[in-house]
């Protein structure tokens, strides 16, 4: 049965069967990204067949790691998880299950052709960034030796902890001197990964290597245009007086510190609010609360910043908010580090409590 899978997906089935074994367990939930699904009924035949198991597929929508669902599958009665198709941005030891496993599910591509293509259209003198989506992390990191030998400058591979080397994610990725750099080449399916990586390094030229199409095309994002919009539904949520807050509960997309974080600046601001759980985030569903002049979504920044827009109220992300508050400044460069070990105070694996300085400002601030 292993053989109806394509053999070129890293689906870790042995690895798979042993763990499940070992564990004992004898209910396992199996998660997958809405690209992977149709490999979803016949791992879990596979699974079952093997391990003498009972699977459940978990249904809902998968964005990315920060959706692993373990709630729902002790929920559902099952005691060891599988989740497919991202890397471990949340820590195995914060589950609230046992038995927990990624599947990265890396896909072999064909790398000499990326090579030879990144040699043949960027000029040796370049100094270039390299980074992928995890599925084509291996690529990437395949291609640093012969790389090193074309440019005159080894190529740069990033980490923003707790990320692989050179993994990017569509709220989080690696900011860099722009003056050490000219360009980033990409292993992608698409942009939507990238794009955290251009917004965070404005200067730098882009350049997307899709695996499937074998192409290496330019790529353009229009920063001033997320910058004004973005600046526009700041300055408009200064003038707001009754708020919703949105936790997002698609697996672990929110963060109750944040959520405290916001809820303290708004009790500091005097500012009414309410707080309203969602998996999912809708216009439809916001204009409903007909009250509410203003939201801040502790699900994803990129809500935000790609579909803000389309809400008849302001949609802000946490650093937007702080931002809007008077506890942050908007910097020269729009950060990308929700779940960066280093990121600000509104990203999710830093430190959350205010500090005196910042009370004694909000506290000072009467007018947004």
């Amino acid at each position: 049965m292993i053989s109806a899978l394509p053999s070129h997906y890293g689906f870790e089935i042995h690895k798979t069967v042993w763990r499940i074994r070992e564990s004992g367990a004898k209910k396992v939930a199996l998660q997958f990204p809405e690209g992977l699904l149709l490999f979803a009924p016949l791992i879990a035949e596979i699974l079952e067949k093997s391990c003498s198991v009972a699977c459940v597929l978990l249904g809902d929508v998968t964005y990315g790691a920060c959706c692993v669902d373990d709630w729902a599958a002790k929920a559902l009665g099952a005691t060891f998880l599988v989740h497919y198709g991202h890397s471990c941005l949340i820590s195995i030891k914060d589950s609230v299950l046992d038995n927990m496993m990624y599947v990265f599910v890396e896909i072999k591509v064909d790398i000499e052709h990326f090579i030879t293509t990144v040699k043949a259209l960027i000029p040796k003198e370049k100094r270039v960034v390299l980074g992928a989506t995890i599925q084509f992390a291996s690529c990437m990191r395949g291609s640093i030796k012969p790389l090193s030998e074309h440019f005159v400058v080894p190529p740069t591979v990033p980490q923003s902890r707790p990320l692989s080397t050179g993994e990017v994610l569509g709220c989080t990725s690696p900011k860099l001197d722009g003056g050490s750099h000219d360009c980033i080449v990409f292993v992608a399916d698409g942009r939507f990964h990238m794009e955290s990586l251009m917004i965070h390094n404005p200067t730098l030229k882009a350049y997307l290597y899709n695996p499937y199409t074998k192409l290496l095309t330019e790529e353009s994002y229009d920063h001033s245009l997320m910058r004004k919009t973005r600046q526009l539904a700041i300055d408009t949520s200064r003038r707001c007086t009754r708020w919703g807050v949105v936790m997002g509960t698609l697996g672990h997309q929110g963060s109750p510190a944040v959520l405290a974080r916001v809820q303290r600046i708004l009790d500091l601001k005097k500012l009414p609010y309410t707080v309203v759980l969602l998996s999912e985030v809708f216009p439809a569903k916001l204009a409903l609360f007909s009250d509410v002049q203003a939201w801040v979504q502790i699900s994803c920044p990129r809500l935000s910043i790609d579909w803000g827009a389309q809400f008849a109220t302001p949609l802000l992300s946490p650093f937007e908010f702080e931002v809007a508050m008077g506890s942050a400044v908007m910097p020269d460069v729009y950060p990308m580090d929700w779940y960066a070990n280093g990121g600000g105070s509104w990203a999710v694996n830093t430190g959350k409590d205010l500090d005196e300085n910042t009370i004694k400002t909000l506290s000072e601030i009467k007018d947004c």
